[in-house]
């Protein structure tokens, strides 16, 4: 039976049409220079805003979804692992589309492209704002003009991370669970040396790891925070193949994700925040790895001329002053359950 609400396992967003969202913690990226792909240090707790009434402000049950918690100046990436069908998926910042630079659509678009590919896109470490690279994402305070959605729209309304979800249209669908299983027949009659293993699929790393592939309180105004811009790392955002009327007209799922400082996090939910981000020169220096990602069969997209013009948080925030070593080019590795309760969908 196809799901067609967004629940939370464990850390991960299901949205409709089997699409799978983890929000990982990583290294923030120096704002100059152009680096490789940061590691994954854990996973965001995520938690449903319902199932914690008045602690949460009245915004909040009113657009539903679901939280977590931030420090400022913390980096994250999204993680698209576990998705295993062809799926469209928007991306906001602020109601700020992360692919186009465009406003908030509930319909896909070509021209520009305001969509993920998935599961060829894997992860989404940024903003699309240049030739083959993102902009970090990094949690920042509304009010400062500092997030992509105060650069691009003059205001900060929204804040968060919005996502919603498009699958194939039905007879796309069909036809492509048909070539799958076409090729897993094809691969099981493929001739093995004597005493190989039979093929299976790769399994996904564990997410968030290193290696990629991977009682009522008085009601609150809502901490307010957004996601900004950090440095620049070597990424592609593909352009989709398919034609645009291969894809669902109407998304299948959405949610909100509102972002927590880590006192409001233990105020509404009475668990401890995450411990504060590792410091990112101790980690190279360690010798642990970082990642560079190349698919040659897929096409970037052209930069957004909107995303191309924002401005790292730290024009607003001063000089960053956490040491940063550069990693070696060993360092530099290639990379080629039960669901819970319904999310919540609301007003936004």
């Amino acid at each position: 039976m196809t799901e067609d609400t967004v629940r939370i396992d464990g850390n991960a967003l299901r949205l409709p049409g089997g699409v799978q969202v983890r929000f990982i913690r990583t290294l923030r990226l120096p704002e100059t220079g152009t680096h490789a792909l940061p590691p994954g240090l854990g996973e965001f707790p995520v938690r449903r805003v319902e199932d914690y009434g008045d602690r949460v402000p009245a915004e909040w049950r009113a657009r539903g979804g679901v939280m977590l918690p931030v420090y400022l100046r913390e980096a994250m990436w999204l993680s698209f692992a576990g998705t295993a069908e062809p799926a469209a998926l928007q991306v906001g910042v602020g109601k700020v589309c992360a692919v186009s630079g465009r406003p908030w659509s509930s319909r896909l678009t070509r021209d520009p492209q305001n969509y993920a590919v998935l599961p060829r896109q894997r992860w989404l470490d940024g903003i699309n704002s240049g030739k083959g690279t993102v902009r970090q994402f990094v949690a920042v305070p509304l009010g400062l003009g500092a997030t992509v959605e105060g650069q691009v729209t003059g205001e900060e309304v929204w804040g968060g991370v919005q996502l919603q979800s498009f699958p194939l249209e039905a007879g796309e669908l069909a036809a492509w669970r048909e070539a799958e299983r076409r090729r897993a027949e094809e691969r099981m009659r493929m001739p093995r040396a004597p005493g190989a293993a039979m093929p299976m699929a790769a399994a996904p790393p564990a997410p968030g790891s290193a290696p990629r592939p991977g009682g009522a309180a008085r009601p609150r105004s809502a901490p307010a925070m957004g996601l900004g811009v950090g440095g620049s790392m070597r990424q592609e955002v593909y352009r989709d193949d398919r034609p645009l009327k291969a894809w669902a007209r109407e998304p299948a799922g959405r949610v909100f994700v509102h972002l927590v400082t880590p006192p409001e996090w233990r105020r509404i939910t009475g668990e401890a925040p995450p411990p504060s981000p590792v410091d990112r020169a101790a980690y190279t220096r360690a010798g642990l790895p970082w990642f560079d990602y190349y698919d040659q069969d897929a096409t970037d997209l052209a930069p957004a001329d909107e995303l191309g013009a924002v401005r790292p948080v730290g024009d607003w925030l001063g000089d960053d002053h956490e040491p940063w070593q550069q990693p070696s080019p060993q360092q530099v590795q290639p990379l080629g359950d039960a669901a819970g309760k319904p999310v919540g969908d609301g007003d936004w």
